[in-house]
């Protein structure tokens, strides 16, 4: 990292929650391959827009197509590509914005590393004040490897098992589950909108979206349908 910089301080996380009119945050997905990480963080990110709360949503199509591009699959990319996309959501976060990123992220020590970079924002020093922490959200996406590699929308578990794929997470390379999540969701046991409604009345519970707005929303059901849930493709 270079040493000759200089963090300039601007306007305090509260100030831009408050002149926003929501509090950013971090949902972060995670789960094995085709266990509907991002089917689920689709139908929520239209939901909470519907709501009229500005949310986005980083997975492999717009992460690994771009930024992360010249990141392999080994062990060291792949906790190089999370600890980048990690830094993203703090950024996407700090700006008051929701981020909901969907990606498999297997190793326990990778997440944590994510979750103590928003901890640590709590450190920063705004006109002599130490600023408010940016809330991580770790949704665990609780699908047995069977019903996984049974949907196999995209082949890869039928690769894996034949040797064409290395380092394959939950055939190859280990999935290394969440100890002790804020949010377990199981989408082989509930459909996509009642995966959906049970993340909304937590984040409701802990005062990070209102519980009541003056847009016209979609529901959980609504947002489920329009994005489609057959698949469950990640």
């Amino acid at each position: 990292m270079a040493t000759n910089i200089t963090w300039h301080p601007s306007l305090s996380r509260r100030e831009r929650n408050a002149y926003r009119k929501q509090q950013g945050f971090t949902l972060w997905f995670t789960g094995l391959s085709a266990s509907g990480k991002s089917t689920v963080a689709t139908a929520l990110e239209q939901h909470l827009l519907h709501l009229g709360l500005s949310a986005y949503r980083l997975d492999g199509d717009n992460v690994r197509f771009g930024l992360n591009r010249d990141l392999g699959f080994s062990e060291r990319d792949r906790n190089e590509n999370i600890r980048r996309i990690g830094e993203v959501a703090k950024l996407f976060a700090d700006s008051s914005t929701i981020a909901l990123t969907s990606f498999i992220s297997p190793f326990r020590a990778d997440r944590q590393l994510a979750r103590d970079l928003h901890a640590k924002s709590g450190q920063e020093v705004v006109a002599g004040e130490k600023d408010d922490p940016i809330a991580f959200v770790e949704v665990y996406v609780d699908v047995p490897i069977e019903v996984a590699e049974q949907r196999d929308p995209k082949g890869l578990y039928k690769k894996a098992r034949a040797g064409e794929i290395k380092e394959f997470t939950g055939i190859s390379s280990p999935y290394e589950a969440p100890e002790n999540p804020e949010i377990v969701i199981k989408t082989h046991e509930n459909s996509v909108e009642e995966c959906v409604a049970l993340i909304v009345a937590w984040l409701e519970e802990k005062g990070l979206i209102p519980t009541k707005t003056t847009t016209t929303a979609t529901t959980p059901a609504e947002a489920a349908g329009s994005v489609g849930t057959a698949a469950l493709a990640s």
